[in-house]
């Protein structure tokens, strides 16, 4: 690997690939920002566009998209609670109420170096650990991925703020929601009603749009302005400094990010869903979460940066790719002629090591222009609701169309958001709703792949080593979420 660096180094610095790793870097950030605007979208469009560049600029132009956009999701969510990107929505639970509070540059600025340590964490255990880790997740089978899904769900523990019953019974109506459509195993159509548009289930975007973003609407029409705080200035906030004691937290979460990011079709919104939940146990004022608390912000936005490393780890090795992102990059690979697998690292060493160094690159473009732009970006939260409702109004409908080009979605996304804004009102936890209809589709394939695998024996479950060891995780998230409502009893 090591003669391979230098190569790869000159390979970056060549202008024309430092101009793409600072155009894709710039307009990730912008596509991740616009509800619905994906990184899959971004890349997907980019392919036929790199055709006539030479690799090394192409991908370097896909990977700063990649990246950008990862990061630009938390852009939105802060600012207006309504995430960029599916993989932004845990971001939301607590740098909403921290823009609301005054306090939206600092979250920002939080996110961004999150963001960034996430992401430079990912990309060295991708430049240095690649093919040790891409065996390792080929270990992970139908059994794992059930499990994996468990564990997501486990964190509706934690999304509940108030009533627990309410906040199960939300998780519920998304797993629900998720067995619309074709049966992954028989083919059999369920819940479609004889809608076309249904057969491959609800399309995910448009559902959380409207849950986040037209509930969002409605709420805001009875106040002037997002900022509630008396006094609050953003304007202020470029000298406030960083909250302490952040560094665990990231560092768990970019590690969070880069496992689960390898796991193919796991993705970055588990990831961070996870790294939210593990932080909350973990943290000695759990009930602060959801309120405005920097660590769920630094937690979530750790863990969905980690997974860009991380689902490039099993493309780039084995040709398998971690996510919807990682599919389209894989297009761009071969579209170059670039096949996956040992080739990638020998013979085309110089542009895949100088792709991989262009992702450490972009995470320190998105670094700089994050911090600096934080205070701007905040100044938002003071704008009138009277201009900021119309303008998140149109780029919810122009977002849930632009994904499959059909108006069907944007009535998806406005029932979603009618009912998210009366469930919310209800106590429902809409974190919740997201997180079943996210990992339904996950847990129902994997249940119903093992359940053949064994011959419809559940010992599948408990007889594979990283099945145990996903079952002892499991229970070290949910029993400390009963047993601390059982201590506040008994001391009341």
């Amino acid at each position: 690997m090591t003669e391979q660096l230098l190569p790869a180094l000159t390979t970056l610095l060549e202008p024309s690939v430092l101009l793409a790793v600072f155009t894709g870097t710039i307009g990730g950030i912008l596509v991740g920002a616009i509800p619905g605007l994906t990184a899959t979208m971004a890349v997907a469009l980019l392919i036929p566009v790199t055709f006539g560049m030479n690799p090394a600029a192409g991908l370097a132009l896909m990977g700063g998209v990649y990246s950008g956009g990862m990061y630009g999701g938390a852009i939105s969510a802060i600012l207006l609670s309504t995430p960029g990107t599916p993989a932004a929505a845990a971001t939301s639970f607590d740098g909403y109420p921290l823009a609301r509070q005054g306090k939206g540059g600092m979250a920002l600025a939080v996110a961004t170096v999150a963001s960034f340590w996430g992401g430079m964490l990912s990309t060295a255990a991708l430049l240095l650990l690649a093919p040790a880790l891409a065996r390792f997740s080929l270990r992970f089978g139908a059994p794992e991925y059930f499990l994996l899904s468990i564990m997501g769900l486990a964190s509706i523990v934690t999304l509940t703020k108030g009533n627990m019953v309410k906040g199960l019974l939300s998780g519920v109506l998304g797993l629900l929601l998720a067995t619309v459509g074709m049966d992954p195993l028989s083919g059999y159509l369920r819940f479609s009603f004889g809608v076309v548009e249904l057969y491959d289930g609800i399309s995910f975007m448009p559902a959380l749009i409207g849950l986040f973003s037209v509930s969002q609407i409605l709420e805001l029409t009875a106040e002037s302005r997002i900022l509630q705080e008396v006094g609050a200035d953003p304007a202020t906030l470029k000298r406030e400094p960083l909250p302490k004691g952040l560094a665990p937290t990231i560092l768990r979460g970019g590690l969070i990010g880069t496992l689960v990011g390898m796991l193919p079709g796991a993705g970055a919104t588990i990831s961070a869903f996870i790294s939210y939940n593990v932080a909350k146990q973990l943290s000695p004022k759990p009930e602060t979460f959801g309120k405005g608390n920097p660590v769920g912000v630094a937690a979530a936005e750790s863990a969905n940066n980690g997974c860009v490393g991380g689902s490039l780890i099993p493309l780039l090795t084995l040709g398998i790719p971690g996510n919807s992102v990682a599919a389209a990059l894989m297009g761009g690979l071969l579209i170059h002629g670039l096949i996956p697998g040992p080739e990638l690292f020998t013979r085309f060493g110089a542009v895949t090591y100088g792709f991989i160094l262009s992702l450490f690159l972009a995470n320190v473009l998105f670094l700089v222009l994050g911090l600096t732009c934080a205070p701007l970006f905040a100044r938002v939260v003071r704008l009138p609701n009277a201009l900021l409702i119309p303008a998140i109004a149109v780029l919810s409908v122009v977002g849930s169309y632009a994904i499959n080009n059909a108006l069907f979605d944007v009535w998806l996304m406005l029932a979603f958001g009618a009912t998210g804004y009366f469930l919310d009102r209800a106590g429902f936890s809409l974190g919740a709703l997201v997180l079943g209809l996210i990992l339904g589709p996950i847990a129902e394939l994997g249940f119903g792949q093992s359940l053949i695998m064994s011959d419809g024996s559940w010992r599948i479950f408990f007889e594979r080593p990283l099945c145990l060891l996903l079952w002892l995780l499991i229970a070290a998230l949910l029993i400390p979420a009963f047993r601390k409502p059982r201590r506040a009893k008994a001391s009341a």
